[in-house]
């Protein structure tokens, strides 16, 4: 029987998937704002399964740059120019231009096939079929949105093709282009055999939402990819039951981000095409695939004296003393996906990175 001042404690055993080793290179930091080339594979903030593997923590922890305000932000697999506000009134201004639409983006990615050479416009609406798992599809039914393509370079095999997004729907680009019969190269939802043989051309599925999200969990399930979905065996077997968020306008804009407090916030913001906090750190996609509290891998373990050395996905974790499950450890290739958000651009401010090696025009896998 508890009594006063008896004191409580639970440890858990967690883990976080892996991301990729790249460092997050910093663009810009002045008084205002903080501006960084943000890697392929890193969710912005702790969320779902990640908290220390996330661009709010490392900058907290490795540069000591606390309680930053997000302004905009991308998808966990897509890389690029990432913007934070220093102070709330530098945050409130930027919001404005955001919302009034002042805000330029543009990115590149390189997809499938030959891209037509002329411009190439596509205005199909796009509805958010799982917000756990963080899949989208085009449908009369969802919100409007219009995104300008323009191809730079073709190598026989693939196109790399530049992107404008004039609105912000979750995975806008990934959508319309797979949309358009010209998936991104590598992208592990829509470019994947369980959207059918035209993988999702024109909006041709035959499969329910249903039947989609459970064909994709399988494809990955089949290639020991589950992490790529936010999701790992354990929650598979777990059979705990949850609801989806709903509607993406229904969610809430996140709080000024601060390392130190790792909470996690599942913000909706549609202003930016391949933000999606809940795509980013997806949990799920139907009752069966559910993932309770106690088995969200939030945490971390410690690594094990003299343990070095790779190991496949058939071994044991070398790095925590009590694991025992087998985990796969991707390679670099596989935590990397060719969208990159190239150039940022509003009424007072310009922000570039370089062109990813994947974009050059003689590239070849």
């Amino acid at each position: 029987v508890l009594q006063n001042n008896d004191f409580l404690r639970n440890t858990v055993h967690r883990h976080e998937p892996p991301v990729t080793a790249q460092p997050i290179q910093i663009l810009v930091e002045d008084d205002e704002v903080v501006v960084v080339d943000k890697p392929s594979s890193l969710p912005v903030h702790p969320c779902g399964r990640f908290r220390h593997n996330t661009v709010i923590f490392i900058l907290g922890k490795e540069h000591d740059l606390k309680e930053l305000h997000t302004i905009h932000r991308l998808d966990r697999m897509t890389s690029g120019v990432l913007m934070f506000a220093k102070t709330a009134e530098v945050s409130k201004r930027l919001d404005e231009q955001v919302r009034e639409r002042q805000l330029e983006k543009e990115y590149v990615c390189r997809v499938v096939g030959e891209f037509p050479e002329h411009e190439v416009v596509c205005e199909e609406p796009i509805l958010v079929v799982s917000y756990k798992v963080g899949v989208c599809r085009v449908d009369p039914k969802g919100k409007s949105c219009k995104t300008v393509f323009q191809r730079l370079s073709y190598n026989g095999k693939t196109s790399v093709v530049k992107c404008l997004p004039h609105t912000g729907r979750t995975h806008q680009i990934r959508v319309h282009l797979q949309y358009l019969g010209h998936p991104i190269v590598n992208d592990p939802i829509y470019n994947m055999e369980a959207w059918g043989p035209d993988r999702g051309k024109g909006g041709k599925v035959d499969k329910t939402d249903e039947e989609l999200l459970k064909a994709l969990v399988e494809e990955h399930r089949s290639k020991q990819s589950l992490d790529i979905l936010g999701i790992s065996e354990e929650d598979l077997n777990s059979g705990a039951e949850n609801k989806d968020c709903g509607n993406s306008s229904d969610c809430t804009r996140s709080a000024p981000a601060d390392p130190a407090t790792e909470n996690s916030r599942p913000a909706e913001d549609t202003k930016d095409p391949e933000r999606n906090d809940m795509a980013a750190c997806p949990l799920n996609s139907d009752s069966n695939l559910e993932m309770p509290e106690k088995n969200k891998d939030l945490g971390s373990c410690e690594k094990q004296d003299g343990e070095t050395g790779e190991k496949s996905w058939e071994e044991k974790d070398p790095l925590c003393v009590e694991c025992k499950i087998t985990r796969r450890d991707p390679s670099p290739k596989e935590l990397v996906m060719y969208l990159h958000a190239l150039r940022y651009k509003g009424a007072e401010f310009e922000y570039c990175s370089k062109m990813p090696e994947w974009a050059v025009e003689d590239w070849e896998e």
